[in-house]
């Protein structure tokens, strides 16, 4: 097959997306409609470029999933981070390939959608193998250029599979971490927050309660579903305490 600068592209982005649904791959790519996503899809698994999973129950409701070959990876010139099962998993209808779908979501809102500020862009994004600090391992980083400086987060997805009790040993982490200069030395920023994205509602402010007693700093709380359709800088977020709910980046001047 001939190779486009859009399929390079896309392998590129599997490098840190290590998973992507048929949605996924849609608004990494590009493509405009569902039936050229499907046969560019189908070209690259047959080319040996990708590895096709399927997730769920045999018939209508299984879901394709996507991931680099070691193939894919070499000649996009990254380094092989496919799909990794962890030792209690059999299949791909574990808790870490449904976390990292909820994951990709994030990244793809923040990458792909506009950003409805003018001089607001997407700067960076980092996925973490290793803890960065005291064994605090977030789910992934996030930097925005504004006419104001670098907006800088950390995100956390949450699916309700963790304890409530341990975000209160993240946050003080979290905060030990901002205190201690690593973030500084690391980052080479001198703020940061902590964007929270649960599964519910309910979920939601159960962590924002377990977080409040530990921090009342640097944490933004949402859930998945007020995210939706460009959500992320709409006033949906709530910090540690009050009720208001604020957008992530204040109109600009």
């Amino acid at each position: 097959m001939v190779l486009q600068e859009r399929d390079r592209r896309f392998l590129e982005e599997l490098a840190i997306l290590r998973v992507v649904d048929r949605d996924q791959a849609k608004a990494v790519a590009g493509f405009g409609s569902v039936t050229r996503v499907n046969a560019r899809l189908l070209a690259l698994t047959r080319a040996g470029l990708l590895r096709r999973f399927f997730l769920g129950t045999s018939g209508a409701q299984q879901k394709a999933l996507y991931t680099l070959s070691n193939a894919g990876a070499k000649l996009a010139g990254v380094s092989h981070r496919g799909l990794q099962r962890r030792k209690d998993e059999s299949d791909l209808g574990g808790a870490f390939v449904a976390h990292q779908l909820a994951l990709n979501d994030l990244y793809c809102a923040f990458k792909f959608q506009p950003i409805p500020f003018p001089g607001v862009v997407f700067e960076r994004w980092l996925s973490f193998d290793e803890a960065v600090a005291s064994s605090l391992l977030p789910d992934g980083y996030l930097e925005l250029r504004t006419p104001a400086g670098i907006v800088a987060a950390f995100l956390e997805a949450d699916l309700g599979t963790e304890r409530t009790a341990i975000w209160g040993e993240k946050a003080r982490k979290y905060v030990q971490f901002g205190r201690s200069g690593d973030y500084e030395r690391l980052f080479g920023g001198s703020r940061f927050r902590v964007l929270v994205v649960a599964n519910s509602e309910r979920r939601m402010q159960s962590i924002r309660k377990t977080v409040a007693a530990v921090t009342d700093i640097i944490f933004w709380f949402s859930t998945f579903a007020a995210l939706r359709d460009g959500g992320f800088f709409r006033p949906v977020w709530l910090r540690p305490k009050g009720d208001e709910r604020l957008p992530l980046i204040k109109e600009l001047p």
